[in-house]
């Protein structure tokens, strides 16, 4: 079945004119001539979509979920599409691409994704072609004839070739039937992994449209769902949010200090039946020292941003293969990895945000046997977090400082950072901040000027939500309740409400690293004492329980939270959000309520605490207040050794592709790793990588135009 276009010998004149010439040198950074290309009728394909199924793809049956998302896409309904990874999102697209004919435009911001996804659909036998910052000019230019010719099912694109003069304007000459936006909680400011990039597909889409749009993601939260839509202008889409629930999947959460969890991993994996596994770590150094050890009982290696790109393919390849049984990773490993039998993720300390965690755990048990997650944390490891959300959301007062030293005419952004005051890496966060919110203008010229007076309000609540998202990793860590559950209601699946029967809360005697114990006499008091509390008035929260139980602060609060845990566990509390609004900011709590079983259980000795019991009363540790006032940092002039000339250079490169992207400079390369560079003057991919600021996707876009810089 023919799935799209017309043959070779139909194609239009266009295709072969000097004006495509024209056009696709203006793909290389030329003006694009907009006279190019008739747009042609989409031939619509088969209607029975068991049959598509069948004969393009392979399958017999759907798996769960895919059929009604396909349908709903094929008919041309817009749509929101949030399932777990590993659960065949993909073929979503893919099928409703082939039943509708024509062509699909998929808009994806991951270059190992998209080469995956072609590679896929041409083996399939399908016409696939992909456009990023990675493939050759003159690929880029065969794929466009290809587009404009309708010789595509599908072409993959990077957001950011939205923002490339006159491409999205070649791209409407030749109208999609169907837009699949990829990875859409990208759009989010709320979301886990926002990126600006993606932004413009609201101005974008109107000149491709009317084709369906189906936006995809394994994660977004209920507030992130909203946003998608509306960033996308499809505010009726009709949403599907399916298939969280993981039956195979046993869930953990082990409160360790750090210098324990070494230990724990090694005896959690040592089991045959628990490995291949991934363990997911905080920082590069600590991928390193953790794939050393293990190393030492289990074929493992570390993989992280810092490795070079040849590095980390070999290390996913012999994952991928089984030459590797375990992976030690941060949180660059993982998207793409479709590997079935991983049996054990492993956290060893509190990740970002749940909508993260969840994405890595939904890496094991995809063969839908038996896995097993286990997070190993402690309330010290959201200092971690708290010292990254200060670095990359700096406090508004520094944001006001600096946009307070904006001359109303503008000023070169060199110069603003110059005479700020501030340490250049917290400037240029802040100004970085400050343009996504609207408080400054930067043009491609790299001129700053004063724009909306009024970003504060967005600005705080997204950094007041980034703040949220550590409390609620905590929470969930700390939690007593079924852990399945508490994922299901995050992502607002309320529907589901059966306890997964797997988990450590379900099945405390199964656990692998926790342990239970009778109260202590001091704590069996406590207990009590808060049934009294909660007798007198219910409903009162935790914070004002704890005060009035221990006015001096004499009990370590995880330590009463423990307790409070203890009686939710065999049902006499149950704990439950509130919140309240302050100067512009929702502040959240937990309310503790009694339930009618409370006195009963205590009186007949079923309560069980964590951990060890404590040889004495716990001291307290002063409070230590955050600090309010803007970083005290002085700052000092940048690059003093890099060599001036050199650093012109990369300067002089770093404008071209601002001015081809319309986007700042500093959204290419900041200051910081402009003058390391030109100071280290790295030869080689590894080198550069070495370097801070450095990553995957800067390397991947501009890596090699970079060392050819260098070189020269």
């Amino acid at each position: 079945m023919e799935s799209s276009g017309r043959t070779k010998d139909q194609r239009s004149a266009a295709g072969q004119s000097q004006a495509t010439d024209l056009l696709l040198r203006g793909l290389a950074g030329d003006q694009l001539s907009l006279g190019l290309g008739r747009p042609q009728p989409a031939r619509q394909g088969d209607g029975n979509l068991l049959a598509v199924l069948r004969d393009r793809f392979g399958f017999d049956a759907f798996r769960p979920h895919q059929e009604e998302v396909c349908r709903a896409v094929t008919e041309g309904r817009d749509s929101l599409l949030v399932m777990p990874t590993g659960s065949g999102k993909s073929l979503c697209y893919q099928l409703p691409g082939i039943a509708r004919g024509g062509t699909t435009l998929v808009i994806s911001p991951l270059i190992a994704l998209m080469e995956d996804q072609t590679a896929k659909l041409q083996a399939m036998g399908l016409r696939a072609e992909r456009i990023h910052s990675g493939h050759s000019r003159e690929a880029s230019r065969a794929a466009c004839r290809a587009w404009l010719d309708g010789e595509l099912d599908f072409l993959t694109i990077a957001p950011e070739r939205l923002s490339v003069p006159g491409f999205p304007e070649m791209l409407a000459r030749r109208k999609p039937t169907l837009i699949a936006v990829d990875e859409a909680h990208c759009i989010s400011h709320w979301g886990h992994d926002f990126r600006p990039d993606y932004r413009l597909l609201r101005q974008r889409l109107p000149l491709l449209r009317p084709a369906p749009v189906l936006a995809l993601t394994a994660t977004a939260t209920v507030r992130v769902q909203g946003d998608i839509l509306e960033q996308l202008g499809i505010p009726q889409a009709q949403r599907f949010i399916r298939g969280f629930r993981r039956e195979n999947l046993a869930l953990e959460a082990v409160e360790r200090p750090k210098g324990e969890r070494t230990q724990d991993v090694v005896e959690f994996l040592a089991p045959a039946e628990r490995r291949p596994g991934l363990v997911y770590v905080p920082t590069r150094r600590a991928a390193e020292e953790l794939a050393e050890v293990l190393a030492k009982r289990f074929k493992a290696a570390a993989y992280h941003a810092g490795l070079s790109a040849d590095e980390r393919a070999r290390t996913q390849e012999s994952f991928l293969a089984g030459e590797l049984e375990v992976v030690v990773a941060t949180v660059a490993f993982g998207m793409g990895v479709d590997k079935p039998d991983v049996r054990s993720v492993v956290h060893t300390a509190l990740p970002g945000s749940l909508e993260g965690y969840y994405q890595e755990i939904g890496r094991a048990g995809r063969d839908g046997k038996l896995a097993r997650a286990l997070l190993l944390y402690s309330w010290g490891d959201r200092k971690l977090h708290e010292t990254f959300l200060e670095r990359d959301y700096p406090e508004t007062q520094v944001l006001e400082a600096l946009r307070s030293a904006v001359p109303p005419q503008g000023v070169p952004r060199e110069g603003l950072m110059g005479a700020a005051g501030i340490d250049l890496e917290v400037a240029e966060a802040a100004l970085d901040k400050l343009w996504i919110h609207g408080g400054v203008s930067i043009d491609a010229e790299d001129v700053v000027r004063p724009a909306k007076a009024d970003w504060r309000p967005s600005y705080e609540s997204i950094r007041s939500h980034r703040q949220a998202q550590l409390d609620e990793v905590l929470e969930f860590a700390r939690g007593s309740s079924c852990r399945m559950v508490h994922l299901l209601r995050h992502f607002g699946e309320t529907r589901d409400r059966a306890n997964c029967g797997r988990c450590d809360a379900c099945r405390p005697e199964e656990s692998q690293g926790r342990s239970f114990r009778a109260p202590t006499a001091r704590e069996q008091a406590t207990a009590e004492r808060v049934i009294e509390l909660l007798e007198e008035k219910d409903g009162q929260a935790t914070g004002t329980l704890y005060r009035t139980l221990f006015p001096s602060e004499s009990e370590d609060r995880s330590a009463f939270e423990r307790i409070l845990q203890a009686l939710v566990r065999v049902g006499a509390l149950r704990l439950y959000e509130d919140g309240f609004e302050k100067d512009g900011r929702n502040i959240r709590f937990k309310r503790a309520g009694l339930m009618p079983r409370a006195r009963k259980v205590l009186e007949q000795g079923q309560l069980q605490v964590e951990g060890e019991a404590p040889a004495r009363p716990s001291a307290v540790a002063p409070k230590v207040r955050r600090r309010s006032e803007a970083p005290s940092k002085a700052f000092s002039a940048p690059g003093a050794a890099a060599d001036p000339e050199l650093a012109q250079k990369l300067r002089e490169w770093r404008l071209q592709q601002a001015r081809a992207r319309g986007v700042p400079a500093f959204r290419i390369l900041t200051d910081r790793t402009l003058f390391e560079i030109a100071e280290r003057r790295p030869q080689s991919i590894p080198e550069l990588m070495q370097i801070s600021g450095v990553g995957p996707k800067l390397v991947e876009k501009y890596g090699a135009q970079i060392l050819k810089l260098l070189a020269g």
